[in-house]
């Protein structure tokens, strides 16, 4: 699985952070890219990734203020100008839907492929391309929601040589066997599949936060998360700066995945103000939790099946 960081900034573009948007890849699944967020500009960001446009099955969008979401017209209309045919899912917030549609009909655009809008009216659960799905709220000034992406379990491996030593030779049984099911062998004895099969290996979580103040429910849904993508837009020298706007600080967030025993943890939406003292911030990320990493720009993660956090060369 793969994070693209494609926007990291908060507000406007700037110099070195275009504003939000995250891709996420699923290595393993056919399930395509996954699109957090669309930030003005996000499809320029697309040309310097190792990403497609047409391969985004799905976007979620967090909330409807304009950083979040000046972009997706563009990138609707690309993924047609560049051949896409498949499916596009879109989630997001009640207003998208009208967002979308006026913005098409105003410049005459007619998508070529198969697009479906979902507007959340509030928290919800859904699976979606074999995960589960949880929608939850924020607390900002326009509706705001997290996303909590639960892989399934994948059956646990099966242990061969002890079948053979029983006598099983590999054949039909053995998949009836790796679901646990009781089986009869031809010498008429039953065996319970479920001793021949190890622990069902768990699924990656993985929660994705749209901007928010801090509230404890990031810590409900992040609990013992792989990895934990919240807005961290101040450090803690603006701190009530963050609450009358509705955002979070490093400290904030650091006790939030604190909280919710958070494996891995990535700060992104981080003001420009920044930009100049680079350093204060990252020291402060670093000593505010011990797995941290600030994300910036191009930045592409690997969450490995284990659960380990990498940076991708």
């Amino acid at each position: 699985m793969e994070f693209h960081f494609l926007g990291t900034g908060a507000g406007v573009p700037a110099k070195k952070r275009n504003v939000s948007a995250l891709a996420l890849r699923f290595l393993e699944q056919k399930r395509g890219v996954w699109l957090f967020d669309c930030g003005e500009a996000t499809q320029h960001q697309f040309l310097h990734s190792a990403l497609s446009i047409p391969a985004i099955s799905t976007i979620f969008i967090s909330h409807l203020h304009g950083d979040h979401v000046y972009g997706l017209p563009g990138l609707l209309s690309s993924r047609s100008f560049q051949g896409g045919k498949t499916p596009l899912t879109l989630y997001g917030p009640k207003g998208i839907k009208a967002y979308i549609e006026r913005s098409l009909a105003a410049t005459n655009t007619a998508l070529k492929y198969p697009f479906t809008i979902v507007e959340l009216a509030g928290s919800c659960q859904f699976e979606h391309e074999d995960c589960a799905i949880t929608v939850f709220s924020l607390q900002h000034p326009v509706q705001s929601f997290g996303f909590r992406i639960e892989e399934q379990a994948k059956p646990g491996k099966l242990d061969v040589e002890a079948l053979k030593e029983k006598g099983v030779s590999p054949g039909p049984l053995y998949a009836a066997i790796k679901k646990g099911e009781h089986v009869q062998l031809e010498n008429g004895e039953w065996l319970d599949g479920s001793l021949y099969v190890e622990e069902p290996i768990k699924g990656r979580t993985v929660v994705i936060c749209g901007d928010t103040a801090p509230v404890e429910e990031v810590s409900v849904q992040a609990k013992e998360a792989d990895v934990l993508v919240h807005e961290a837009t101040f450090a803690s020298d603006h701190q009530a700066h963050a609450g009358d706007f509705g955002h979070s600080t490093i400290q904030d967030v650091a006790k939030l995945a604190t909280s919710a025993h958070v494996k891995h943890l990535v700060l992104t939406h981080i003001s420009s103000r920044y930009a100049q003292n680079e350093t204060f911030y990252l020291h402060e990320a670093k000593t505010a939790f011990p797995s941290v990493i600030v994300a910036e720009d191009m930045l592409v993660l690997n969450l490995s099946k284990k659960g380990e956090l990498t940076t991708h060369d």
